[in-house]
């Protein structure tokens, strides 16, 4: 039985965004599915763009989205090198050959000379391909003028006429007219290989047995099989994914949201949470069960049920899913998710002590429910540390001018003062002397009293809330945390001056 092997080729011109971060995801479930081997090989023959921190930035992102891969060029193999700047030599032993073998030829046509061919061509509503002008010059002549200095391109020789087909594994059988190929150049005059010269070769060296990438590879995969059939080698099976799309149905781009891998990162989504998502950009699992972990996704993943329909990337699919994976954390892990967020945030301290962790832990709990992405996490602890009274929104406002809020307010205050350090059971029987002193209750009680602790009309419960606030102010923060006494004491001052 063949092994399979498959490998994900990016170019570091850039950093990877979420269609290739998909291409990179589906190669690693099909590999691992079946025992396979997944390749990591860089293309960067790009010279004027490629950068070395795009392909380390590259790396880190592969790895945070949960990827590993047995060659590549971080941890070697027996294929290597795998970075394409480094197997110049490799291509150029194979040019020769076809040279040799009279499959391809050198063309000396200026880069004007053919800019005018495409302008001819496209004012004549004809689709531009290379006229073949140097395919029939001597040999013998190209060769004398290559020796003497002269820079040259190098073409592939393909039939004039015919059709080539091959059988997609997502898209079926496709076929493509020869005449609308022409004859493509397999190394610039720069003496690097073009693209899809390059990629044959690598995929045939390293034994690639499927290549599975993105649709916009649809047209160069017949040069490829051309490539293949010149070199004499046996072509791998080709599996095209449909683009990823915006919710308008236009390709996604900046314009829709973060595209770059690490945005999503630096955004608080869980490597998990985006990795299931990807999985689910073209392709959806049996049963409609959609919150799926990798061993759960490994399983059921079918790259034959993938569609050939654009996948539209929703946001807010995303962070439904995120929210499952976030639910799934024990406190321990959320606690370490969410740290890194709140340190940047300036909320925590940069010592943080036994009593900071178990209380950042009680707080995490609290306040993470009903968050998308853990960058909006902050904006949530914001209830225990910036409360400002001048600050409330107009409910809270309204809240307080009703009639029994000086009352209920003036009330709770007393009993603070004498209360010592307030927690909810305290609280509760606070309430209750209130009620039984005032007569007040319902809403009339318990709406003024949550805007005096907290300065918003809605928001976390009180019993969670007294004690991290009360606990919080006890310990040391970059911006300190009131206690309820002051924060009552406060909100009597407000009505005071409003009075």
């Amino acid at each position: 039985m063949i092994e399979i092997r498959v490998r994900f080729a990016p170019s570091p011109t850039g950093y990877i965004h979420v269609g290739n971060a998909r291409t990179a995801l589906f190669n690693w479930l099909f590999a691992r599915q079946h025992k396979g081997v997944f390749v990591l090989r860089v293309e960067d023959t790009d010279v004027e763009r490629s950068r070395e921190e795009y392909e380390h930035r590259l790396i880190d992102d592969l790895h945070w989205m949960g990827l590993d891969w047995d060659e590549g060029p971080d941890v070697g193999g027996d294929f290597g090198p795998y970075r394409q700047s480094e197997r110049l030599a490799i291509y150029q032993g194979y040019t020769q050959k076809l040279v040799a073998e009279n499959k391809a030829y050198y063309c000396f046509c200026s880069t004007e000379q053919l800019e005018r061919e495409r302008e001819e061509a496209l004012a004549g509503g004809v689709m531009p391909i290379y006229s073949g002008r140097c395919r029939n010059l001597d040999p013998a002549e190209a060769e004398r003028r290559i020796q003497s200095g002269e820079k040259a391109a190098v073409r592939l020789k393909v039939p004039d006429e015919g059709l080539l087909s091959y059988v997609d594994l997502i898209r079926g059988r496709l076929e493509f007219d020869l005449q609308l190929i022409g004859d493509p150049v397999l190394v610039r005059s720069s003496g690097l290989p073009a693209y899809n010269y390059a990629v044959v070769i690598d995929d045939h060296l390293m034994k690639i047995t499927y290549v599975v990438r993105g649709e916009d590879h649809i047209s160069n995969t017949p040069r490829q099989i051309l490539v293949y059939r010149a070199l004499g080698f046996e072509p791998p099976q080709f599996a095209h994914l449909a683009m990823v799309m915006g919710m308008d149905n236009t390709r996604l781009s900046k314009r829709h949201g973060a595209t770059a891998v690490d945005q999503f990162a630096k955004d608080g989504f869980l490597a998990a949470a985006f990795f299931n998502y990807l999985a689910l950009l073209g392709w959806a699992p049996p049963e409609g069960r959609e919150a799926l972990n990798k061993d759960e996704l490994l399983e059921l993943f079918d790259l034959r049920k993938v569609s050939r329909s654009a996948a539209i990337f929703d946001y807010e699919k995303l962070n439904w899913i995120n929210r499952q994976h976030i639910k799934k954390l024990s406190p321990a892990e959320k606690v370490k998710t969410a740290f890194p967020f709140l340190r940047e945030a300036g909320i925590l301290p940069a010592a943080m002590t036994e009593a900071h962790w178990r209380w950042l832990e009680i707080a995490v709990e609290s306040l993470i429910e009903g968050v998308d992405k853990l960058c909006q996490l902050p904006r949530k602890f914001s209830l225990l540390f910036d409360f400002s009274p001048e600050a409330m929104d107009e409910e809270a406002r309204s809240i307080l001018t009703s009639e029994s809020a000086p009352k209920a307010i003036a009330a709770f205050a007393q009993k603070l003062e004498g209360a010592g350090d307030l927690d909810y059971d305290k609280y509760k029987r606070i309430i209750e002397e209130i009620k039984r002193e005032t007569g007040l209750k319902g809403k009339s009680l318990f709406h003024p009293l949550r805007v005096a602790l907290t300065a918003k009309a809605s928001g976390l419960e009180l019993d969670r809330f007294i004690p991290l606030a009360e606990e919080g102010a006890r310990l040391s923060f970059p911006r300190s945390i009131k206690n309820c006494l002051t924060r009552v004491r406060e909100i009597q001052k407000y009505l005071e001056g409003r009075g």
